[in-house]
């Protein structure tokens, strides 16, 4: 299944836009971004390089003063940023009646941004993501993020009193958790703030005890051991620090809170990915283009909408993950009891050509047939993934990649 979708298809449910990725394949450290993109600057370089001095002398106190208060300055500085970012995209989206998609000109901007490229993107689609998606807040997406969780961490120690949801999105991960008893209270973060709009909103339409906040996942705008449980899904390939970022999920736990991070594409899984979905995006707007089949086309203006999202999204998507980077990133952060799994090898040949088939034809020609096959088609693969593949294909070639730790009590 795609990165971007957090859900099996759903019968009658069909993405809006097309997941068209160009993406490379790149390491966890954000060294290099896709062609005509900056890497972002690391907020957290002078602290990570000082020097060292023996705990309980003088020089040391005067040091571990001056680092806190350095602390408190970036973080200061960070969350400053941060609101004047979140309030120009809020007021943004309170001129907007209805989603606009974004112009040329505003995609052009952010190509050298890629957190403003975040907030734009996902602003953009904020209205219609659960629909894009086929997110729900029923068994179906409950069962499917508790498996998420289960794949890679141990059940023990729920429910969570306080868990908190980086790059949160709609809510999907975080919402259906709670729904499935595995937190009391929830907290929800996204960089953008149409975004943390929909999560709450779902949250409060579900009856859940929920709070949300703008924020940037390299400075979260909690104070030190705040959550039991941190959570993200298909969230670290859109970081540009993510080491920071992980560092910043180690402090706003609590000794012996977990975090967990699933739908994070893999090198190898998502090379064939973009490629069956480039394939199949070519193919299907251009054999519409002849005579008897001009109805399965959507009209163009849509077309290039999409195309403008999928120049978006070769910004915002920033790394891809091999398993054994994955576990050492864990581990350097002081994680402790980290595991990693991969999942999904022919479920995301066959989910990436049945999304972008989707995206590139018009809604009312699908109908109930079509939906029941692609949504039986995918179980029945990603069974097929974890009961016979997961025990003989090596674990880099399946597509997702799902990540747990913990803080050392």
């Amino acid at each position: 299944m795609p990165t971007e979708d957090p859900a099996p298809p759903a019968a009658g449910k069909t993405p809006a836009k097309a997941p068209v990725r160009k993406v490379a394949a790149k390491k966890v450290a954000p060294k290099k971004v896709p062609a005509g993109t900056t890497s972002a600057k690391k907020t957290a370089a002078a602290s990570a390089s000082a020097t060292k001095v023996p705990a309980g002398t003088a020089s040391a106190k005067k040091s571990a003063s001056a680092s806190a208060s350095g602390k408190k300055n970036a973080a200061a500085s960070a969350s400053a940023r941060m609101t004047e970012v979140a309030a120009a995209a809020s007021a943004r989206l309170k001129t907007q009646a209805a989603k606009r998609p974004a112009t040329p000109d505003e995609v052009a901007a952010a190509r050298n941004d890629p957190k403003q490229a975040n907030i734009l993107y996902h602003d953009w689609e904020a209205g219609t993501y659960d629909e894009k998606w086929s997110i729900s807040y029923d068994e179906r997406c409950i069962q499917y993020a508790r498996d998420r969780f289960e794949a890679v961490a141990p059940t023990d120690g729920q429910p969570y009193d306080h868990a908190l949801e980086l790059g949160s999105g709609t809510g999907f991960f975080l919402l259906n958790l709670m729904q499935s008893g595995l937190a009391k209270r929830g907290s929800v973060t996204d960089i953008s703030p149409g975004m943390v709009e929909v999560a709450t909103r779902n949250a409060k339409n579900l009856g859940l005890d929920v709070d949300g906040r703008v924020a940037d996942a390299e400075s979260i705008p909690y104070e030190d051991e705040t959550f039991d449980l941190v959570v993200g899904h298909a969230v670290l390939h859109h970081i540009p620090d993510v080491e920071l970022s992980l560092k910043e999920c180690m402090r706003v736990l609590k000794p012996g809170g977990r975090f967990v991070f699933a739908g994070e594409p893999t090198k190898y899984g998502d090379v064939v990915a973009r490629k069956l979905s480039q394939l199949t995006w070519f193919a299907t707007t251009n054999v519409t283009k002849l005579p008897a089949l001009s109805g399965w086309r959507r009209p163009q203006a849509e077309l290039d909408e999409s195309s403008r999202a999928a120049e978006l999204e070769a910004v915002v998507d920033l790394h891809t993950f091999a398993p054994d980077e994955l576990r050492a990133l864990a581990q350097r952060v002081g994680a402790v009891d980290v595991n990693v799994v991969t999942e999904e090898l022919t479920a995301s040949w066959f989910g990436w050509p049945v999304r972008t088939f989707e995206c590139a034809v018009p809604r009312e020609r699908l109908g109930w047939n079509w939906a029941m096959f692609a949504y039986k088609g995918w179980m029945r693969l990603a069974a097929l993934d974890k009961d016979v593949f997961s025990k003989v294909v090596p674990e880099g070639l399946f597509y997702n990649a799902l990540v747990t730790g913990v803080k050392p009590a």
